[in-house]
């Protein structure tokens, strides 16, 4: 049960703290970021928001810095959405995942192995 309601309070916080950055931040000082997924630990204090920019490469670093800087402000209207009697700590943690599967993706297409036609099964 425990892991259920965990689960649902990630997804709740993934949207939420999506829409924060997305619509309530006034300092529209970071580009365009996308949280990936939320893992929230067990005793609901401490949540990991997984996020990726896509900006300007030039512009990354600083995207993170401001992200991380507006942290505050994203933790207390994040309090005041949820329905918890204690909103838990955010840590941002860039997801590499979209970066390393573009990684496989061009080692694989370096093989240069041909592809089977579906038609011929």
């Amino acid at each position: 049960m425990k892991k259920v309601k965990n689960e649902h309070l990630a997804e709740l916080i993934r949207k939420e703290v999506s829409n924060i950055i997305q619509f309530d931040m006034k300092e529209r000082k970071v580009g365009l970021v996308t949280v990936t997924d939320v893992d929230v630990n067990n005793d609901l204090s401490i949540a990991k928001v997984y996020y990726t920019i896509l900006d300007r490469a030039d512009r990354i670093d600083e995207d993170v810095e401001n992200l991380k800087r507006a942290k505050g402000f994203i933790r207390s209207t994040l309090a005041k959405r949820l329905s918890t009697y204690k909103c838990p700590d955010i840590v941002f943690v860039k997801d590499e995942s979209l970066e390393t599967g573009n990684r496989i993706d061009s080692i694989l297409k370096g093989l240069n192995i041909p592809e089977e036609d579906p038609k011929q099964e």
